[in-house]
């Protein structure tokens, strides 16, 4: 009886743990196809995220009974925790139905249980929506947006700012992303619904938040859906009402406990510049082997693991590096039924304590390859030229060419295709690659909505230039920094200048080879930043300046000479002849101690003139209430620069005068002024000689000791006589009492 209880026991727990094993899903489909009978035929695949295995998968079923058949393959895992723990997994199940419906599609699953999580959320609900249409501009059926995520999640809690999450559609739609109707919004979370991105507003609860999304997409342009029975819809652009899809995606994000540092390849992973850019779009062929090439660093843990939301049969080459590297390579190769499809595929690397962010990127499969080129980048301070080898293209109409911006133009002759990119303009993205900040633009070929065929060859170009995230150019002397260079979006490539001059004219600046440039105390010292960047209306604002003694800016030991904005030095003089100038003047000082030299370091903002809620319109802020959080694009990022070091020179002391090593003071001479040098904080007594003849120190010395005695003995003389006189006053006295005494008797 016991052991029976005991089997129970085992058996509920084991039934338990498998029920709370769902961590999340997506949905994503393949092109919808429009049967000769009047039917359609859909095609997606559904991932799920879970714990330990991951092969026993709920499926999406139709809805109102209007699919005729429903066909399903085999459940593939897809990727898993490799510590053998089986803290995560993911699978892939293809599902093909037969719809006999002519206008909306929906598709539905619900079960139990949520992983435990803050908000108690127990069951989940796996949701689409298809709208079954012929779209006027491209006469083809709308293409659902595509998402994923990887299975587990995980950011310290002191380092969650936002998470990219994928948001990509094939038609080129707006998409949208909102928290489910029915769902539980996690506390201080909130979502940016145009970029898909989540955000915290607050301090984040540590512990495991589950998140339910819906994303939908919107037409760009004016657009009529067709339907099979011969009625239509028309669609206004950015109209948000109407969405043509609307797919779920459901995931859980672990808040950890906090780490010493969030630094990027600190603890936390960073990704490398060879790793893909969140969101970029990657071509696979047919047949072909795809590998995606991904490295990642983090200099004070142990990088042990890729985890991969991928598609099935996909593998991982894992590596060790140098320096707290580890790479990984993806391979996959498409078969003739992946053909066209777009497949969502997001990876991160992974620690024992945390792991990196999460990038995410899509890949179209294509029948044959797309046409390469042969392209040649030159990269500028704010934009980048692109030449195009018409040779290598053979049989591409240059007509049938844009950027990912139509708008901006491409130019050509005989032999080469032409463009001039900026860096802020035609569609160039930004992105962080780790070491480097790449901007990255293509030229792909495209058809007229009208098109029916084509015998044109589909071509995509893509070109970008790296930047490094920070350059700094040291030359003659320690940290003598003259240069400083940055790169931001919205704002191409900026740097600064930092020079100290000689005087108020600020034409002339130190020659470096002068460096440590050495100043006395309280001489005028003369320094100017300048900003340059290509774009036209910016305006510098030196935010803070402080002293350090040496070449540490976070040193405790400072002193503030500017403060959010406001001057804290009595002796600073400012100079602010335009916009992207900052001159100043300051009285030299050294700190208190064995200090004798001093480091100056600004933080400096770049923004756009004339906005009227950047940091550089507030000006001083006495009372700063809070952290502002800056404008996207209408502002730089703060950035430390640093001069020096300036080396205090100690002034000569004017000493009494030296004959023979002996202090000289000539007869007659009564005037003494005190002064109390830098280095010594007790007065120095300085003699000035007059004419005449002059006294030896043993003299002097004889001279003292002889008016001491003499005023000794004059004192004493005095003390004598006041005592004599006290008696002979008392004898007086009693005399004059006898007599008193007497006559009053007779």
């Amino acid at each position: 009886m016991e052991e029976s209880l005991v089997l129970v026991l085992i058996f509920t727990l084991v039934g338990i743990t498998s029920a709370l094993s769902f961590y999340g899903d997506s949905v994503s489909f393949l092109p919808l196809q429009k049967n000769s009978d009047g039917t359609f035929e859909v095609s997606f695949y559904h991932r799920q995220n879970g714990r330990s295995s991951c092969q026993e998968q709920s499926s999406l079923t139709c809805e109102s009974g209007v699919c005729t058949s429903f066909d399903q393959s085999s459940v593939l895992q897809t990727d898993q925790d490799n510590t053998g723990q089986g803290r995560w997994c993911q699978s892939e199940q293809l599902t093909t139905a037969t719809v006999s419906t002519n206008k909306y599609l929906s598709l539905r699953n619900s079960s139990c249980c949520w992983l435990s999580n803050i908000e108690g959320t127990t069951n989940w609900t796996s949701y689409a929506e298809l709208d079954l249409g012929i779209r006027s501009d491209s006469n083809t059926l709308n293409h659902c947006p595509v998402t994923t995520t990887v299975s587990s999640l995980r950011v310290p809690q002191n380092c969650f700012s936002s998470m990219h999450l994928l948001a990509y559609d094939p038609d080129g739609d707006e998409v949208r992303c909102s928290f489910s109707p029915n769902a539980t919004i996690p506390a201080n979370f909130a979502l940016n619904e145009v970029g898909c991105t989540l955000t915290s507003t607050g301090q984040v609860s540590t512990g495991v938040h589950v998140f339910e999304l819906i994303l939908e997409d919107f037409p760009t342009q004016n657009i009529t859906l067709t339907y099979t029975d011969g009625t239509s819809a028309f669609l206004e652009a950015f109209e948000f009402s109407t969405p043509l899809c609307k797919v779920k995606l459901q995931f859980a994000v672990e808040i950890l406990p906090p780490i010493p540092s969030c630094e990027a390849g600190h603890v936390q992973p960073m990704f490398l510049s060879i790793t893909p850019s969140h969101g970029e779009i990657l071509h696979a062929t047919v047949n072909q082997t795809l590998e995606i090439n991904i490295q990642a660093q983090a200099h004070h843990s142990i990088i042990n693991d890729f985890q991969v939301s991928g598609p099935e049969n996909m593998t991982k080459v894992f590596t060790y590096g140098i320096s707290g590297k580890a790479d990984v390579t993806l391979s996959w190769t498409p078969q003739q039924s992946d053909l066209s499809r777009v497949v969502p595929l997001c990876f991160t690397a992974e620690t024992n304590d945390t792991q990196s962010e999460m990038r995410c990127v899509a890949v179209i499969v294509n029948q044959a390859s797309v046409s390469q080129g042969k392209v040649s980048v030159e990269c500028l301070a704010n934009k980048m030229s692109v030449l195009i080898d018409k040779a290598s293209i053979p049989g591409i109409d240059v007509n049938f060419l844009q950027l990912r911006d139509p708008s901006c133009s491409l130019m050509s002759n005989e032999t080469y295709i032409m463009g001039s990119i900026s860096f802020s303009t035609c569609g160039t993205k930004l992105e962080d690659k780790g070491d480097f900040i790449a901007f990255i633009n293509e030229i792909h070929s495209f058809e007229l909505p009208s098109t029916i065929i084509t015998r044109r060859k589909r071509i995509k170009i893509d070109f970008s230039c790296l930047f490094p995230k920070t350059i700094s150019i040291s030359t003659y002397y320690s940290l003598h920094n003259s240069d400083y260079i940055f790169t931001e979006s919205n704002f191409g490539s900026f740097g600064y200048t930092f020079d100290i001059f000689v005087n108020d004219s600020f034409t002339t600046v130190v020659d470096p080879s002068a460096y440590p440039v050495q100043v006395e105390l309280m001489q005028m010292i003369y320094m100017g930043i300048q900003a340059q960047s290509d774009l036209p209306k910016v305006t510098l604002f030196v935010d803070s300046c402080k002293a350090t003694p040496d070449d540490n800016p976070n040193n405790p030991l400072h002193y503030d000479l500017i403060k959010n904005g406001c001057n804290q030095d009595e002796t600073l003089t400012i100079y602010q002849p335009n916009q992207t100038t900052f001159n100043f003047g300051v009285g030299a000082f050294k700190f208190t101690g064995n200090y004798n030299e001093v480091y100056i370091t600004c933080t400096v903002i770049l923004c756009q003139t004339g906005d009227p809620f950047s940091r550089c319109s507030q000006g001083c802020l006495k009372n700063p209430t809070r952290r502002r959080r800056r404008a996207v694009g209408m502002e730089t990022d703060r950035h430390d620069i640093t001069q020096g070091p300036l080396q205090i020179v100690q002034q000569a002391v004017p000493n009494a005068a030296v004959n023979d090593n002996r202090s000289v003071m000539k007869k007659g001479d009564l005037s003494a002024t005190v002064k109390s040098p830098p280095e010594n904080p007790s007065p120095v007594v300085q003699v000035t000689k007059s004419s005449g003849e002059g006294w030896n120190i043993k003299e002097m010395i004889c001279t003292n000791i002889s008016a001491t005695v003499f005023a000794s003995a004059f004192l004493m003389s005095v003390v004598v006589m006041a005592v004599i006189v006290r008696y002979f006053r008392r004898q007086r006295k009693a005399e004059d009492q006898k007599a008193l005494i007497a006559n009053s008797g007779m």
